[in-house]
């Protein structure tokens, strides 16, 4: 072809360096993705008895329980993470329960704490004002004692019989398969401190909750457990006794296992209880709401 005397030829199409580079990062990264996939469908899940199972018999040992005095150890948590997000999963929620009172204890709780803080702001005030110039300084010194040990009793007061209060019951029980293979179903139960922080408490083996003399409980975990003679020479031919065992676990609303319930059994089947960090032990629980027992 010829425009105005000067003679244009064809170039063949060639890619820019460009653009080659990255057809060939696309490539890589497509291939990169599906041998990860392959990966991930290759790895192996477990079963909800076996999750149920593990959570059971976590390591117990009370030197490697972190402690409040040693937080890089709480951070450094040798739990099996995969059996703890198994668990939710493979466990379905059999009955969901709600304390009827929730609502009160708490309301109740945030006046007690009004009042407490108000008594210890406002008890200089007596030291101060004129009007009780009049008073001696040792009556001023009373008042003000008094006053502060007044609130500070009811306080305490509020916080013991509403510490054991259930605010949320859920009964957790494992799929058909499950239970027919040794999953049980375990009871997770929140509870809430004098200053409003969450506690749940999730026991594994319901056997552990036993009727209790407290005032304002109705269960307590047991400090004492003995098998029955059939099933403790089955656990010792399988070589499961002696050995320790994780009863109930305590964690605070973000996840964080603050406590333990800890049950050793000895060759004869009887176990005994003890507590590792920070358990709640007493549970106050309207059983008459409950469409069946859960122990």
């Amino acid at each position: 072809m010829r425009l105005s005397g000067i003679a244009l030829v064809r170039l063949p199409a060639r890619p820019l360096p460009q653009h080659a580079a990255c057809a060939a990062l696309r490539r890589c990264l497509s291939t990169s993705l599906r041998s990860t996939t392959a990966t991930l469908a290759a790895l192996p899940r477990i079963s909800s008895s076996a999750a149920i199972r593990c959570r059971r018999l976590v390591a117990t040992d009370a030197a490697s329980f972190p402690s409040a005095s040693s937080p890089s150890s709480a951070s450094t948590e040798t739990r099996p993470k995969p059996a703890e997000d198994t668990l939710a999963e493979a466990v379905q929620v059999e009955e969901v329960y709600y304390g009827p009172l929730a609502t009160t204890f708490r309301r109740l709780k945030i006046l007690s704490l009004s009042s407490l803080t108000l008594t210890f702001a406002l008890t200089p005030f007596i030291f101060v004002l004129e009007t009780t110039s009049s008073v001696p300084l040792s009556g001023r010194a009373a008042l003000a004692a008094i006053a502060m040990a007044t609130s500070s009793v009811s306080t305490a007061l509020v916080a013991w019989c509403g510490r054991p209060y259930v605010t949320t019951l859920r009964v957790l029980e494992s799929a058909p398969a499950a239970a027919a293979a040794g999953g049980g179903r375990a009871v997770e139960m929140t509870t809430l401190t004098l200053g409003l922080h969450k506690r749940v408490t999730t026991v594994y083996d319901p056997a552990f909750l036993v009727p209790t003399s407290r005032p304002f409980a109705t269960w307590e975990l047991a400090e004492a457990f003995r098998l029955a003679e059939p099933e403790a020479a089955d656990a010792r031919a399988r070589g499961l006794i002696p050995r320790e065992e994780t009863v109930a676990e305590t964690k605070t609303a973000d996840g964080a296992v603050i406590g333990r319930w800890v049950v050793s059994w000895d060759e004869h089947g009887v176990g005994t209880c003890r507590e590792v960090g920070k358990v709640p032990r007493y549970f106050n629980v309207h059983q008459e709401l409950l469409s069946k027992p859960i122990r």
